[in-house]
């Protein structure tokens, strides 16, 4: 599965790529044919907090599944997001009956 990820208005160091990276690939447990995942990471000001954005795309034969997520740290906003993923390729898989 190829992945690109794009930070907006920052750079995100090498240890945050890897650890996205990792996270998606796990995803291929549930569902082996993903052709690529685009990540978008953003800092977004909501009143005194900076919420941490994590928006996920991945691209499936003839679909798209998407998950956005925001939280403190991009970390467990790519938890959750990957998260919200994983039970949306299991729905996918159920409707379209592949094993």
């Amino acid at each position: 599965m190829k992945t690109h990820t794009e930070a907006v208005h920052f750079t995100a160091d090498q240890k945050l790529l890897v650890y996205i990276e990792k996270k998606l690939l796990k995803l291929q447990q549930f569902f082996d044919n993903i052709i690529d995942a685009n990540v978008i990471l953003k800092l977004e000001n909501v009143g005194q907090v900076k919420d941490k954005v994590a928006e996920i795309k991945i691209h499936l034969p003839g679909s798209t599944i998407f998950a956005k997520e925001s939280n403190r740290s991009f970390e467990v906003a790519v938890d959750d997001a990957v998260e919200s993923l994983r039970k949306q390729l299991i729905k996918y898989k159920e409707r379209k009956h592949i094993d």
